[in-house]
């Protein structure tokens, strides 16, 4: 499929879910303490490099926003899904919510001090995923940190798999670190874990990267 044709079904896909979305997952932080522990960290290093506004790309319906937001961040998100977006607003009525792409951002180079992209490049094509990267380079400043969440695989290559909502791909964290490399980052740590009891079979991971 084109670029534009994953955009479009990728969020009539999550259009269609949003409510059951943000009923599923609007407290999943409380069984997450790896991820909790993560977020802080990702929010300690933004604030100690200017505390610059964070962008929540693939915010879903706003419950990691604002997980963000009490962490002491300048957090904004961004989602490709018209109803995400409006159930981030009305039930983060203080936050600012907009609707966008995370291949080309309304945001101006280099002005923020961190991005959060938590499960959100799951559904991007990897020949995409460049492109997308390169769109975290522009608007991250030089020391911004990057916290990236995604499903992890033993192969090299990235693996397509049939995620509940639509297609999606999970990625060694070795090539998925590569690939940031390539971009122009650098690797400040990493985190990866078994699946819990009530998760998909797959190993969750994080990585923490940094504009230098």
């Amino acid at each position: 499929m084109t670029e534009p044709s994953v955009l479009h079904d990728t969020k009539i896909a999550y259009d269609s879910v949003a409510a059951r979305y943000a009923e599923l997952f609007g407290n999943i932080l409380e069984t997450l303490p790896l991820e909790r522990a993560m977020l802080t960290a990702f929010a300690d290093l933004v604030r100690a490099g200017g505390a610059g506004p964070v962008a929540d790309l693939g915010c879903g319906p706003g419950h990691l926003t604002a997980h963000l937001h009490t962490l002491g961040l300048d957090a904004f998100g961004v989602d490709l899904s018209t109803e995400m977006i409006t159930l981030a607003r009305r039930d983060h009525p203080g936050l600012r919510f907009d609707e966008g792409s995370m291949t080309a951002l309304d945001i101006p180079d280099g002005t923020l001090g961190g991005i959060l992209a938590f499960y959100s490049v799951i559904h991007t094509p990897p020949r995409q995923l460049p492109t997308v990267f390169a769109e975290f380079q522009r608007v991250l400043a030089p020391g911004g940190h990057l916290l990236l969440g995604f499903f992890a695989g033993d192969d090299p290559l990235p693996e397509e798999f049939d995620h509940k909502v639509t297609p999606a791909y999970r990625w060694s964290p070795d090539s998925l670190a590569e690939l940031l490399r390539q971009a122009g980052f650098t690797e400040v740590g990493r985190m990866v874990r078994e699946p819990h009891q009530d998760e998909r079979q797959f190993r969750q991971a994080q990585l923490l990267f940094r504009r230098p």
